[in-house]
């Protein structure tokens, strides 16, 4: 049983929504720096907040050879790239989640809001 409508600043009701948040970035400490934003931000709004919750890290990896031409010794380059990803679930006015993620984001991290009606 969880509030459908929560009192705005000037007393009419707001319908409250359903929002997940998610984060994506190859940068661990760009990822969980807006994450912290994010969380305390709502926090200070004294909104039902969950998470981050972290996903599991994706690894591409690129194995190549280091010659050009077939000649030589069979040398390999590795290369990797790992992205990181969180959530965060929020139970908030569409209006408030607007200013909480009106904070500076760093670069390089993605950030998708999806809404979802209670």
């Amino acid at each position: 049983a969880v509030m459908a409508t929560k009192k705005g600043i000037e007393g009419e009701e707001q319908k409250v929504h359903r929002i997940r948040i998610t984060l994506t970035s190859t940068k661990l400490q760009a990822v969980e720096k807006v994450c912290a934003d994010l969380i305390s931000g709502a926090k200070d709004k004294e909104l039902h907040v969950k998470g981050p919750v972290r996903l599991p890290t994706k690894i591409l990896r690129i194995l190549t050879r280091k010659s050009p031409n077939g000649e030589g010794t069979n040398t390999f380059d590795r290369f990797q790239m790992r992205i990181h990803k969180r959530l965060i679930d929020l139970h908030a006015p569409s209006d408030v989640v607007k200013q909480i993620t009106a904070i500076s984001i760093e670069p390089g991290v993605e950030v998708e809001v999806t809404i979802a009606d209670v």
